[in-house]
């Protein structure tokens, strides 16, 4: 059984000018540092050096941080996640959310249905942030408490799956990789 830490690719699902999504992130990226079995790496959709497959390749675990946009979630996330296969392939994938009155969790469930034809397992804990940035306080950190709670419990069950899944494609390869 591998107890190193889980590599742990937090995707910035937004590309819009004025966007909220790397604020979001990088609190989601501070909560995975506080635990001693996932580390974590942003990934930025606007990332134009290509790096970014190379990103998803190398995790073993995600965390989508995406907002709401017409009922679902950004184009250029959909067009990132239908660029890539294996990289998904028996892997975990928890979500962080945020926008209006849904607090983006219209966006996630369609996130969950796309994910699982990749052969992905989410975590069925989600993150979410109703009225997005009013939830942050000048810091960039929630101004509820009870989101570090969530955060923590969402990461708990993503790092089981996480640790889980790599012990398990050591011992046998996911077919069709």
């Amino acid at each position: 059984m591998d107890v190193t830490p889980l590599r742990t690719a937090v995707i910035v699902g937004s590309t819009r000018e004025g966007r909220f999504g790397p604020t979001v992130a990088a609190w989601t990226a501070a909560e995975i540092a506080r635990r001693a079995d996932l580390t974590a790496e942003i990934v930025d959709l606007t990332d134009s050096s290509g790096t970014v497959t190379k990103q998803l390749g190398a995790a073993d675990a995600f965390v989508v941080v995406t907002p709401e946009y017409n009922h679902s979630y950004p184009a250029p996330l959909k067009s990132t996640i239908d660029d890539h296969y294996t990289e998904w392939q028996a892997k975990p994938i928890a979500f962080v959310a945020y926008g209006g009155l849904s607090g983006g969790l219209r966006a996630v469930e369609h996130l969950r249905t796309v994910f699982a034809e990749l052969h992905a397992v989410t975590v069925r804990d989600t993150v979410s942030f109703h009225g997005g940035r009013q939830c942050f306080g000048a810091d960039g950190r929630p101004v509820d408490p009870g989101s570090g709670v969530a955060a923590q419990q969402m990461l708990g069950r993503l790092a089981w799956w996480g640790h889980t899944l790599r012990d398990a494609r050591e011992i046998r390869p996911y077919p069709g990789q």
